[in-house]
């Protein structure tokens, strides 16, 4: 049309040019004033059509061209994986349903994703023209709480399970995160099509695009009143505004929004206009995302497909879009129900509705669907999976499909249980009477045989704070210890190892003080109290440091780097002995890629947030293919299995069964200043963090503080069995013996307490448990803690400070008195005796003699040995001090 247009303005150009060129010159002299003006007015004239003409025909061009292309196609969708159902599954036909609606299903027969139809306890799947998976339908058959049969509608097939639609996770546009779920102009109910109306554009289906009598009334209210109470867009003019042209109020913009008005109005019927229109416009916020178009807007204000809203949800929608967020329900209640009422009051006088269908919907509640953040959105997982789509360098020109690994029921899961563990966490904090701010949280879930992740959490909330936690490097503490153990447990693999170590070797849990180059470590444990001889077993099920420094130290500290940096860790971790304890920062992430081990068989693999990206065109652009890389012998990681199943068994991390788990996991604990807990089942890794920002010490053991956020999220994401397959038997190669769990050695007669202990053939203990070894070891009993006396013999290493050992003595002194003996200090003395570690102390005074005897024995009753920490039998560093001596 505009072409036609200019080629007639040139035919009329070029005739008058001959005209003139026609004429005489004598006749151009006379008539010369009157030529010039007109000539110069007639320049200006076709210059200025010309130009107008030029403008308004790139602009219909320009609009004609994104028409084509699809009014949302220059975005990036983003969604999650699909979901397989499976005959048996314990679900309900409610969660189906829901899982359809999230992946665009309707139940009035124009979803542009598919439909879905209810008929007793059959549910009828039917895919549509832009379903991801163009499945055949299906109808699924319901018994009570589980699924019957899945069978195919036409051929009536039977089958085993069938996989659902991706959901919409975002839809960016730009750097603006949108949730837009598109709809057809049939699937509009007609309330709300007169809502709209109503609200918005009366006139909207008798008008060319500009209701002139409306703008003239809105001028004068807005003059009069001295602000905008009214406006005079039309439905056409929003939707110009709205996709083609930015906010700014200027006249360019005003002229651009009456030229492409003018357009959609000749290029689209009515329609289609609303159809875009109803997908496109504004309705408030959720979270970090920006709800747009009625279709979104209908599920998450109401959890309501479209077609199936009420006439006061109708008109709450409608009266949302001439101010989002001052109306926002959630938020100002009152404001919306009075702005929905404004609305059915516009219906009522329009005679969309009956005065009786109006005094109903007034006096009805809002009923607003309940409120949740960061479950179905997933905010700091698309981040996630933006970043990694930026690493590959995925082009983003025209529109992109994202197809995320997240698995929406496990994100929810995990959205909840961060939600329930928090709450505990801050109530432990405020008695600590700790500062705010109150600690963050950052879990990550990965699938353990792909490395592909399936929920992330990066913080609280992520409208308040975007800091991605899952990728923040913080001490991991004793959640690395596992690397630490199996390269010890590589030693018995043969090479030039000095000592080899099984889960049977006799350690000591005593102080130590490790020589490094010239420097000097000196660990201790959680409360400062040692065990005397454990096994290594023992050692990491109850997280206890000074053995597994030794054991560090024992393999080589390089060794131990070498083994964390084949599982995947990324980070600088360095060969020194706080290696051993965790004290090299790594971030979530790296640690839930480094565990892919122990569940794998050995074998690490590289996490991924992203399974594909699909082109505008259709075709897959990426895919996500695992790649396990070789970090440990099968067999070495059996045993490691089966030591972090006993770590929940009977150690540290023992509790999370109180959350209900009812799935053979591993796992372990993790305390440094911040809490961890890192766990696992055959299928699925999780990895919890909690601690400040600001890396002041939480002050809470990783038992207290990720362990029951892991547990709450483990108990729901294994529940009906997900993600629950047994571990696996032992691999070939691995031998087993019963031995006596006090000693190491092999079971005997003398010993009461036994285990099955794996090992490589060849390095079976050789040795029976003897009376003696089981006595000698025997110090550390914890039956023996009851027992209310104590004595320290104190054996002079450098003056007064030397190594102290306790153990329980097997009477208890019934006084309070706090009394000592020694061969060389006199009676009546008052000895202080500290112990270096914690730096607690008590005052005793001698009261008798002894036999000569390089040391102090000092008798503690049950007070004393509390105040020095001396709670178990074990070792420490002490000091014995004289405060006088009476002669």
């Amino acid at each position: 049309m505009a072409d036609s247009v200019i080629n007639r303005l040139k035919e009329a150009a070029g005739k008058i040019w001959q005209r003139i060129q026609s004429v005489p010159y004598s006749s151009l002299i006379r008539t010369k004033a009157f030529l010039i003006p007109v000539a110069i007015v007639g320049v200006i004239f076709l210059g200025t059509a010309f130009f107008a003409i030029s403008y308004y025909a790139r602009m219909s061009n320009h609009v004609t061209e994104r028409l084509t292309q699809g009014v949302f196609s220059h975005s990036v969708a983003i969604y999650s994986s699909s979901k397989n159902i499976f005959k048996g599954q314990p679900v309900t036909q409610e969660y189906l349903i829901s899982s359809l609606r999230r992946a665009g299903y309707s139940n009035n027969g124009e979803g542009t994703a598919g439909t879905y139809q209810i008929q007793s306890n059959i549910l009828g799947i039917e895919p549509g023209p832009n379903s991801f998976l163009h499945r055949k339908a299906v109808e699924v058959e319901f018994d009570q709480k589980k699924i019957n049969s899945i069978t195919e509608k036409i051929s009536r097939k039977k089958l085993t399970q069938y996989e659902l639609d991706p959901q919409l996770l975002s839809n960016l546009s730009g750097d603006v995160r949108q949730r837009r779920r598109l709809i057809q102009h049939g699937e509009l109910p007609q309330n709300l099509i007169q809502a709209l109306l109503s609200a918005e554009d009366r006139k909207f289906f008798d008008h060319w695009g500009f209701d002139i009598p409306r703008v003239v009334k809105a001028v004068l209210v807005n003059l009069k009143s001295g602000r905008r109470e009214q406006g005079g867009s039309t439905i056409t003019m929003q939707l110009a505004r709205n996709i083609w042209l930015s906010p700014d109020k200027t006249w360019k913009r005003k002229a651009n929004e009456a030229l492409i008005t003018c357009v959609l109005e000749q290029k689209l019927s009515k329609e289609e206009i609303l159809e875009h229109y109803a997908n496109e416009i504004y309705l408030g916020n959720h979270g970090s995302f920006e709800i747009h178009g009625f279709g979104e807007a209908a599920w998450r204000y109401f959890n309501r497909d479209v077609g199936s809203l009420t006439l006061p949800q109708a008109a709450l929608l409608a009266g949302l879009v001439q101010r989002p967020n001052y109306f926002d329900p959630f938020r100002h209640p009152e404001r919306a129900k009075q702005r929905r009422d404004t609305v059915l009051g516009l219906m009522n006088r329009n005679e969309f509705i009956t005065d009786a269908q109006l005094k109903e919907a007034v006096e009805s509640p809002l009923l607003l669907r309940e409120r949740t953040l960061d479950s179905g959105d997933a905010p700091y997982f698309v981040d996630l999976a933006l970043d990694q789509a930026r690493k590959l360098s995925i082009a983003q020109n025209g529109s992109i499909q994202l197809f995320t690994t997240v698995d929406p029921d496990l994100q929810s899961a995990a959205a909840e249980a961060v939600a329930i563990g928090m709450k505990k966490v801050d109530a432990l904090v405020e008695k600590k009477k700790a500062k705010p701010p109150y600690p963050q949280v950052a879990l990550v879930a990965i699938d353990a045989k792909t490395g592909e992740v399936k929920a992330a959490i990066g913080g609280r909330n992520y409208g308040e704070s975007q800091l991605n936690r899952v990728l923040a490097k913080r001490q991991p503490g004793s959640i690395f210890k596992p690397f630490v153990y199996a390269a010890a447990l590589e030693t018995q693999l043969g090479g030039k190892h000095k000592e080899v170590f099984t889960g049977a070797t006799l350690m000591m849990d005593e102080p130590t003080t490790f020589q490094f180059g010239s420097e000097t470590y000196q660990p201790g444990n959680f409360g400062n109290q040692f065990n005397g001889p454990v096994l290594l077993r023992r050692a990491l099920t109850k997280s206890l440091n000074i053995p597994t420094v030794a054991i560090a130290e024992s393999v080589g500290y390089k060794q131990v780097v070498d083994v964390a940096k084949r599982s995947g860790m990324q980070s600088e971790i360095r060969a020194t002995p706080a290696v051993a304890l965790g004290a090299y920062e790594v971030t979530p992430l790296e640690m839930a890629g480094a565990y892919t081990v122990f569940a794998n068989e050995g074998s690490a693999l590289e996490t991924s947030f992203i399974s594909s990206v699909v082109s505008s065109d259709g075709k897959e652009i990426y895919r996500y293919q695992p790649k396990p890389k070789k970090a440990l012998d099968p067999r070495i990681n059996f045993l490691m299995l089966d030591l972090l199943q006993d770590v929940l068994r009977s150690g540290t991390g023992a509790g999370v069964w109180s959350y209900g788990l009812r799935a053979q996991a591993a796992g372990k604990t993790g305390t440094s200043r911040d809490g961890w807990f890192a766990g696992f089942t055959s299928e699925l890794i999780c990895i919890v963090w909690v601690g400040y920002d600001d890396h002041r010490d939480l002050n809470l053991e990783g038992a207290k503080s990720a362990l029951p956020i892991w547990g709450e999220f483990m108990k729901r994401a294994t529940a009906g069995g997900a993600y629950s397959r047994p571990f696996g038997a032992p691999p070939k190669g691995i031998t087993q013996a019963k031995i006596d769990a006090e000693t190491g050695e092999l079971a005997s007669s003398f010993s009461e307490k036994t285990r099955t202990e794996y090992f490589l053939p060849g390095y079976e203990p050789s040795a029976e448990a003897s009376f003696e070894s089981i006595e000698s070891a025997r110090r550390s009993d914890e039956e023996l803690s009851e027992l209310k006396l104590a004595a320290v013999e104190m054996k002079s290493q450098n003056g007064n400070i030397g190594t102290a050992v306790w153990y329980r003595a097997k009477e208890s002194d019934p006084s309070d008195e706090l009394i000592g003996v020694s061969a060389v200090l006199p009676l009546g003395t008052r000895v202080r005796v500290t112990n270096l570690a914690s730096g607690k102390s008590v005052v005793v005074q001698i009261k008798s003699r002894m036999a000569e005897s390089p040391g102090v024995v000092i008798s503690l009753n049950q007070r004393a040995a509390s105040e020095l920490d001396f709670m178990r039998a074990g070792s420490a560093q002490v000091k014995i001090e004289p405060l006088n001596k009476i002669q």
